[in-house]
């Protein structure tokens, strides 16, 4: 399923652009007829951490090693004295081992004698050509027929899940994140695929616990749901927010899969829909990811943290990603803090015929106005963040990603003349 046929709005995947050879495993078709492949990602510990030696080593790994070579070791006698420090003696003496090696030597010839017909030519023994079935050691192998997802069955399969999902919890490591994501879509459904600003955002949050431990968070444009399944592990709640039925389908199904992780830290993770191209929130009892009116009070009493990974990449949706942003923190009654990273993706454009970020641009523009927004109701504070915290989790931090921190702050009321 790696070979992908390239149209011209075709948009590809980070995860396969990094790992073109890797077997990703593929589970299912989604409603609209794409591929859905899983991955897993490991967080890595202090020993793991990216610019070892050896990434992705662990100190397990290590101390294995380290015992083989001891019994390899064990087998020599200690050097004998005399000076001959250089060499180890084999266990048995000197004698015993010409005799061992004689004996070789004459099985050797032996083996050679046997394998020669009548006439002294070499006897070459052949395969059978149709062995039996009870010696084949291969296992019989059975086509399966991925179809397209059923919104009824995916309910059933989703109940299963959750009642299989605390037995195989135990068997289950702490530190694996399993994603379901697409490999090449077009640009309107770029929201199922995993990208690298994701793992940036993912990174900070692992790096800086005490900032986002017990938080209310928000996320916009939330895709699969990484970075939200990251965040959920330290904070309190989180509303998990993009748009599409399929999408916000696949971000749940992902959560889902991922609760081994954030059942023991005591987080939980609310997949809901927010359009950016909407001024209200949807809390219509038709829509399965609507808004509770509880939901709603908690979100805009609570929310002190908003996360958004790799959203700016057309015009229009970046205009509504800060018209959003600004809605939300002027109706919060406290200081919000904002952290949204971003990759500068070069592109050669007939308008410059030079290469240039225009969605780049817009962003550093619309940031800029942001800033300097003055309407009385709350003011903005941003700031560039170096992208240089741990790397918690194994991708290529290029030189073009970065991390911004924006801050809102309510304008407090002035009295009013009597």
């Amino acid at each position: 399923m790696d070979c992908i046929t390239f149209h011209h709005d075709t948009v590809l995947s980070d995860v396969h652009m990094l790992l073109p050879n890797a077997r990703h495993l593929m589970t299912r078709l989604n409603a609209v007829g794409q591929p859905v492949f899983i991955s897993k990602f490991k967080i890595l510990s202090d020993g793991e951490k990216h610019g070892n030696e050896v990434p992705g080593r662990s100190l397990k790994e290590e101390e294995e090693e380290e015992e083989e070579e001891e019994e390899e070791e064990e087998e020599y006698d200690e050097p004998r004295e005399g000076g001959e420090q250089d060499t180890k003696v084999p266990r048995g003496t000197a004698g015993e081992e010409g005799e061992e090696r004689e004996q070789g030597e004459e099985e050797e010839e032996g083996k050679v004698e046997a394998f020669l017909d009548e006439d002294g030519d070499l006897d070459i023994t052949h395969r059978p050509r149709n062995p039996p079935k009870e010696t084949s050691g291969r296992d019989l192998v059975c086509p399966i027929i991925i179809q397209r997802s059923n919104p009824v069955l995916e309910e059933e399969e989703e109940e299963e899940e959750e009642d299989s999902t605390e037995d195989e919890a135990d068997k289950s490591f702490n530190d694996i994140i399993k994603i379901e994501h697409t490999m090449a879509t077009t640009l309107e459904d770029v929201g199922k695929q995993v990208w690298r600003g994701a793992f940036l955002l993912a990174d900070f949050i692992l790096s800086e616990p005490l900032t986002f431990r017990g938080a209310t968070v928000v996320e916009l444009g939330a895709g699969t749901g990484l970075t939200s399944i990251v965040m959920a592990t330290i904070a309190k709640t989180v509303y998990c927010t993009d748009v599409g039925e399929d999408l916000l389908g696949m971000c749940k199904r992902n959560v889902t899969l991922n609760r081994h992780m954030i059942e023991p830290a005591g987080g939980d993770v609310r997949v809901r829909q927010l359009d950016w191209l909407q001024h209200d929130l949807c809390t219509d009892d038709d829509v399965e990811f609507r808004w509770t009116e509880e939901e709603v009070a908690d979100m805009y009493n609570n929310t002190n943290i908003i996360i958004a990974a790799d959203v700016c990449y057309d015009d229009d949706l970046t205009d509504g990603f800060f018209r959003t942003l600004y809605r939300l923190c002027s109706n919060f009654p406290h200081t919000c803090t904002v952290f949204i990273s971003i990759e500068k993706r070069m592109n050669f454009t007939l308008r410059h015929m030079d290469v240039s970020c225009d969605a780049y641009n817009h962003f550093r523009h619309c940031l800029s106005q942001l800033q300097d927004l003055e309407d009385g109701r709350c003011g903005f504070r941003v700031q560039q963040l170096p992208s240089t915290c741990a790397q918690f989790l194994l991708y290529e931090r290029i030189e073009q990603l970065e991390l911004w921190k924006v801050t809102s702050t309510p304008v407090p009321l002035e009295p009013s003349a009597v």
